[in-house]
């Protein structure tokens, strides 16, 4: 089988792609314990969630001593906000959690993702399919073993061979985790048809080549674990620790990040925000007037078995957005 039909914009040959991903994830980092990040999508403004979730991964790599850093997940352009990502960025900063080192936006990334997917497309774990949704209605939504719908006049997705993998790993949150990929979930795509590569392929090649040792996210991603544990293996890669944060829920239940409610924190006023998010995670909100003295205290103090398992609507919220946004 030759080179993926998805590749047609990149000038490498397969052979290159592959000398792509092995240099990057053998020589560029090395992969540290602890070492974080916080992986935001340009999608809007930072709100409490979000914090919640930078700030987490902050503490667990901070109180190990290790290094983290923001990597800008922009691979979904439609629905990318124009400014959303500069924004996210200095509302960090204001917040004492600019990164240790440049940002890096996966757009800028395709060729790593493209060695990867040659790499699988070389070994018989990635194939090219043409189904819609309709055509899995009759599977319960779940992708079978093998394409089921005939080749049509369109550029084709490419989708995983998951086998009959079952995967299981402990998360230092949520605890010990276990999933039948074949019945749960079924072939998925990592490749998607408009040419960009899916998110648990792209997630998963830079968590190797940046040399992340810990992911720590939010529990909405708990779910797509299991798939990027296969990937790792298929890739060779190192399998880092996880921990999947509790969700911040609006009144009505409903994740934070999708509910109109959801505004952005105040990045002029970021100590109320801040002591919300650490009772949130069920660490002490010192009386810290200082941001930088703050977490310098949240650091120490941090302690990973407190943080409460299940999503539920933040603390104090009024104090901890913008009303006024």
């Amino acid at each position: 089988m030759g080179a993926p039909a998805a590749f047609g914009s990149l000038s490498l040959s397969p052979r290159a792609r592959e000398s792509v991903l092995d240099r990057e994830t053998r020589d560029g980092f090395a992969v540290t314990a602890a070492r974080g990040r916080f992986a935001p999508s340009p999608t809007g403004r930072l709100h409490f969630g979000s914090l919640v979730a930078a700030l987490g991964s902050w503490l667990f790599a901070r109180s190990a001593g290790a290094s983290w850093i923001v990597r800008m997940e922009d691979l979904d352009r439609e629905r990318e906000v124009a400014g959303a990502a500069a924004g996210i960025l200095a509302a960090l900063d204001a917040f004492g959690l600019a990164g240790d080192e440049p940002v890096v936006a996966q757009s800028a990334r395709t060729p790593l993702y493209a060695a990867a997917l040659a790499r699988l497309e070389r070994d018989g774990h990635a194939y090219r399919c043409w189904c819609s949704r309709a055509d899995l209605e009759p599977f319960g939504g779940i992708h079978p073993r093998a394409c089921v719908a005939p080749a049509r006049d369109r550029s084709p997705a490419w989708r995983l061979h998951v086998g009959s993998a079952r995967i299981g790993f402990d998360d230092r949150v949520q605890g010990a985790q276990h999933q039948d990929l074949a019945r749960e979930v079924g072939d998925f795509v990592i490749w998607r048809a408009d040419g960009a590569c899916a998110y648990q392929l792209a997630v998963v090649v830079d968590d190797a080549a940046q040399g992340i040792g810990e992911v720590v996210r939010g529990a909405d991603l708990l779910d797509s674990t299991p798939r990027q544990i296969l990937l790792q293996r298929l890739l060779g890669l190192p399998l880092p620790t996880y921990a999947h944060l509790p969700l911040a829920l609006g009144a009505d239940g409903r994740k934070l990040s999708k509910h109109e409610a959801a505004l952005a924190v105040d990045a002029r006023d970021p100590l109320p925000a801040l002591r919300a998010a650490l009772h949130f995670l069920g660490q002490p909100a010192s009386t810290e007037r200082n941001v930088h003295m703050l977490l310098s205290r949240a650091s120490r103090e941090f302690d990973a078995l407190r943080i409460p398992r299940t999503a539920t609507a933040p603390p104090a919220f009024a104090a901890a957005r913008n009303a006024t946004s």
